[in-house]
């Protein structure tokens, strides 16, 4: 089932009736280390430097993207987000209960890997929705109901993302991202539960701004009714905004950033930008979302905290600045050109990087500047 229902009566979390307390992060990339089920880092410490505050809300959600390892099949395209279960089962006591599916790294494993993922979540009772063994499951919204709040969560995956496969009549993958269709699964849903959450797998690795596509869908599902939009995949913090009263956050960032491991050896590290994440905290009543906040966390290598140095509060308030003041076509081909580009240009120029460059390399890449300038 990729579906969960908790009884409001058994509820032992704080709340009052007909409110609750949500907080949703970005992504939980968990992965076994540079080797078949080895741990990089103990279990019990990853979300201990945010057990507190998870513990005064209802409802923790988040990005699991990883998966588990299936019958010794892998997709071809580097790099997996392969997990263990000791890794994956510490977000049950943490109180993570429910989490989106929906990414580029759930099928990493492909339907095997998925299926161990989907058993062992149901077995902790964690709630989870936008991957299936076909459409219609990828695309069934998880439902919740905690203090007499019925909650039900949505999700798809942009194609640019590059999932492994997409869920089809008999094909098992994710939730597409198809607006149109999205819009109407929002109708639909909004008259069994009190709020719509939207999570989306969307925008491009390491941009600090949404494209104004995504701007416009985004708002396009809160006219449809959606209450909040949460979104994942740039692996950094993007602007939150509130459109007709209902939170839009583009990108949650990193929230467990392990590194991500090559065959051959060779890793994603993540840099201090990318391993300072976000938690969105909302109460939510029946009729609307409210008291909306961001907290700043930063992933240590041995547990997620919060995040007190004051980097990540100027992250934050750096990217809601920048959202504010509109994101046209014009500012997002100048934040492609800085992230595609030029920042990996200044990267070569240190030595350690510039000693090993081919003259043709060299060459190449000032021509790539000059060309994607132009284009500008």
């Amino acid at each position: 089932m990729n579906s969960h229902k908790e009884n409001p009566d058994d509820n032992s979390r704080p709340g009052e009736p007909h409110s609750l307390r949500i907080a949703a992060v970005g992504d939980l990339l968990m992965t076994a280390g540079n080797g078949e089920n080895t741990l990089v880092r103990d279990p019990a410490d990853v979300f201990a430097g945010v057990s507190e505050i998870f513990s005064e809300c209802d409802v923790v959600f988040g990005n699991l993207e990883c998966t588990l390892g299936g019958a010794g099949e892998t997709v071809d395209t580097e790099p997996r987000v392969i997990s263990t279960i000791e890794l994956i089962r510490s977000i049950g006591p943490a109180g993570f209960n429910v989490v989106t599916l929906a990414n580029n790294h759930t099928f990493d494993c492909l339907q095997a890997g998925f299926h161990n993922v989907r058993r062992l979540l149901d077995e902790m009772g964690v709630a989870h929705f936008g991957a299936g063994d076909d459409l219609d499951e990828a695309s069934a919204p998880a439902m919740l109901e905690c203090n007499g709040v019925r909650l039900g969560f949505l999700g798809a995956v942009d194609e640019r993302s590059g999932p492994a496969q997409f869920a089809g009549q008999n094909r098992w993958g994710v939730a597409p991202l198809d607006a149109d269709r999205l819009v109407e699964q929002i109708h639909n849903l909004g008259g069994e539960v009190d709020h719509v959450i939207i999570s989306v797998h969307w925008g491009e690795e390491r941009f600090g701004v949404p494209s104004p596509v995504q701007i416009g869908q985004a708002r396009a599902f809160v006219e449809a009714g959606a209450s909040m939009v949460i979104g994942h995949h740039p692996h950094v913090i993007q602007g939150l905004e509130v459109h007709r009263s209902a939170p839009i956050i583009y990108s949650l960032g990193n929230f467990v950033a392990d590194d991500v491991y090559y065959s051959d050896g060779d890793a994603i590290r993540w840099n201090r930008t990318e391993r300072t994440g976000c938690i969105l905290l909302a109460e939510l009543d029946r009729t609307g979302v409210m008291n909306v906040r961001q907290v700043p966390t930063y992933d240590t290598g041995r547990s997620v905290e919060i995040d007190r140095s004051g980097f990540g509060d100027r992250r934050i308030a750096r990217v809601n600045r920048t959202l504010a003041g509109g994101v046209s076509l014009r500012r997002y081909r100048r934040e492609h050109l800085w992230v595609k580009t030029i920042k990996p240009a200044l990267g070569y120029l240190r030595w350690s990087k510039l000693k090993t460059l081919r003259l043709g390399q060299i060459r190449n890449a000032i021509k790539s500047i000059f060309r994607a300038g132009k284009a500008k």
